[in-house]
C-alpha cells in the first residue's frame, strides 16, 4: 500500500499534467477529504500508508478534479466570510469578491432584507448571523434552495427561503434592503471561461443573457417597487457592467472596489 508522501506526490503530478491550477495544494485537499483530516496531518505522518477505502476515494477524487470538477464540487465545501459553506452543482460556488457585497451592507441593514438569486445562502446566511435582520431567500432554482436552507440550518441561521422568479410575489414598499449577487455573464463570453466554471456551475446562476445585463434590467424596476421609502439596494457587478447599471438607477450611487480597484457592489437609496 502507497505511503501518504507518495501518495501525494503522484496525485501532484498527475494533476498538474492535466493543467490543474496549484497541483500539490489541490492533491492534500483531496487526499485530506478522503482521509477526513486536515491537510497538517499530512506533515506529522508522512509515512503512514493509506488504508484501501481512502486510497479508493483518493483516485476517485483525482480522476473527478482531473475532468475539470471543482475541487469544491467533490469535497462539498467552500469557505466564505470566515464560515464553511456546503456547495453543490446547483449553486455558484461562493467567491471572495462577493464578501465586498457583505461589507457594504453590513452597515445599512435594518428590517426586511431580501436576497435575490441566494443559491448556496452565502449572502443570506451570512447577514442573518451578522445582524439582526429579517433574512429572506429566494432563488427560482428550489434545488439552490435547498442547499441554501442546510447551510442555514448547519450554521443556526434565520432565514426563510422561498422560491420565486426574482421579486415578482412581494408588494410594493414591503422590503428596506434587496441585495444580489445576479448573473452577469454574457453569453458570447462563454468559450473564454474556464472549464471548472463553464462546464460545471450552473448556467442559470451565471449567464445574464446576451450581454450579461438581463436580470438587471428586470431586477431593478422591481427592486425599486418593493422597496420602502429609505430602503436600499446592493448589486455585486461583472468586470465592465457599471455602466450600463449605473444608467438604469433612478438614484444617486456609490461604488466599492475590489483589491484589485474594479468596482464589484453597486449601492443605492430609494427617496
Amino acid at each position: 500500500m502507497i505511503r501518504l508522501h507518495a501518495a501525494l506526490q503522484q496525485g501532484a503530478k498527475l494533476l498538474e499534467d492535466a493543467g490543474v491550477d496549484a497541483p500539490r495544494l489541490t492533491a492534500e485537499v483531496l487526499l485530506s477529504h478522503a482521509m477526513h483530516v486536515d491537510r497538517a496531518y499530512f506533515y506529522a505522518h508522512p509515512e503512514q500508508e493509506l488504508r484501501e477505502v481512502e486510497w479508493i476515494h483518493y483516485g476517485r477524487y483525482l480522476h473527478e478534479r482531473m475532468r475539470g470538477k471543482p475541487t469544491q464540487y467533490i469535497t462539498h465545501k467552500q469557505e466564505f466570510y470566515g464560515r464553511d459553506f456546503v456547495v453543490s452543482p446547483s449553486v455558484l460556488i461562493p467567491r471572495p469578491e462577493t464578501e465586498h457585497l457583505i461589507e457594504a451592507a453590513l452597515p445599512l441593514v435594518r428590517g426586511v432584507v431580501v436576497d435575490v438569486g441566494a443559491g448556496s445562502g452565502a449572502i443570506a446566511v451570512t447577514l442573518a448571523l451578522e445582524t439582526n435582520a429579517t433574512l429572506i431567500a429566494l432563488d427560482v432554482s428550489f434545488d439552490a434552495l435547498q442547499v441554501t436552507a442546510e447551510n442555514a440550518h448547519r450554521l443556526g441561521a434565520k432565514i426563510t427561503p422561498v422560491q420565486c422568479d426574482l421579486l415578482t410575489t412581494f408588494g410594493d414598499a414591503s422590503i428596506d434592503m434587496v441585495v444580489s449577487n445576479p448573473p452577469y455573464v454574457a453569453e458570447n463570453a462563454r468559450d473564454s471561461m474556464q472549464r471548472e466554471v463553464r462546464d460545471w456551475e450552473p448556467a442559470l446562476a451565471l449567464f445574464g443573457g446576451k450581454d450579461g445585463l438581463s436580470i438587471y434590467q428586470r431586477l431593478i424596476p422591481q427592486a425599486w417597487r418593493v422597496l420602502r421609502p429609505g430602503g436600499h439596494l446592493l448589486l455585486e457587478l461583472g468586470f465592465d457592467s457599471l455602466p450600463a447599471v449605473q444608467a438604469m438607477i433612478p438614484a444617486p450611487i456609490s461604488i466599492h472596489k475590489d483589491l484589485a480597484g474594479i468596482p464589484r457592489v453597486i449601492v443605492c437609496q430609494k427617496a
